[in-house]
């Protein structure tokens, strides 16, 4: 492995069970909070788009020159990458034509060239090495690509597949039960089994909160997705607040 140079603090939380539940819930965030800037608002997938891309960056830059672990910084970070897949999955969905299946299987492509990228630029694609500036850069864009992944697989198995969105909750909770399964009894690399974590709990989140904002004819409990952001909001806000988070550790 090459060693990193610039070397700085980890700013990436410890893997936790509180890290996936706030994973889930910032994923579900960005499914109520994307929909109900693009759809209720009605601001359209575009503009939605470059707002919260916009939002990103800034997110990004803010925790790239951040000097330590900031845990309110890392989280606000990620709901600014779940916004933005959810409107951008949209978007490219269905605005541009390419349908569930398309979108998903192209951003899945980029998810793995992304990763390949890291890699063969860092020699890592572990948490435990996101040590350097550029890292965090791969590991913020990754992030993104990986929460529109989320977005179109979730639509798709909602949709096109006919699972619907209760049953792709079902469907994507098993699998990622699966995968705690082979991270507790083999030795399969952890930051595989990260990474197939963290692309699975997009779709569990989008599932979800489309389970929770979508009409009652559609599958969905209809409820307003200003106020289910607002719960999810405050549920994560009492989380952070209450649960003290550890950088990881940039030993391993």
């Amino acid at each position: 492995m090459r060693a990193p140079t610039s070397i700085t603090v980890g700013k990436v939380p410890q893997v936790t069970i509180v890290f996936w539940i706030l994973k889930v819930a910032a994923t579900t965030l960005g499914e109520t909070g994307g929909d109900a800037v693009s759809m209720s608002l009605g601001l359209g997938y575009l503009l939605a788009s470059c707002l919260f891309l916009a939002i990103f960056v800034v997110a990004v830059v803010a925790q790239v020159r951040a000097t330590r672990f900031h845990p309110w910084l890392y989280w606000s970070t990620i709901v600014a990458t779940t916004t933005v897949g959810t409107t951008v999955a949209d978007f490219a969905d269905r605005s541009l034509g390419i349908g569930y299946a398309g979108g998903s299987a192209l951003l899945l492509a980029l998810v793995l060239v992304l990763l390949a990228t890291w890699y063969g630029a860092m020699g890592s694609v572990s948490i435990h090495q996101i040590v350097t500036p550029r890292a965090e850069w791969f590991y913020w864009i990754t992030i993104m690509f990986s929460q529109t992944l989320g977005t179109a697989l979730g639509d798709w198995t909602a949709g096109d597949a006919g699972i619907g969105y209760f049953g792709s909750v079902m469907l994507f909770g098993g699998l990622l039960a699966v995968i705690a399964v082979v991270y507790s009894v083999t030795r399969v690399s952890r930051t595989l089994l990260f990474w197939m974590a963290f692309v699975l709990t997009r779709p569990l989140g989008a599932a979800f909160g489309d389970f929770l904002d979508k009409p009652l004819d559609d599958g969905g409990l209809a409820l307003s997705r200003y106020a289910a952001t607002a719960m999810l909001l405050a549920f994560m806000a009492i989380c952070i607040w209450l649960v003290p988070q550890r950088p990881a550790d940039t030993r391993n």
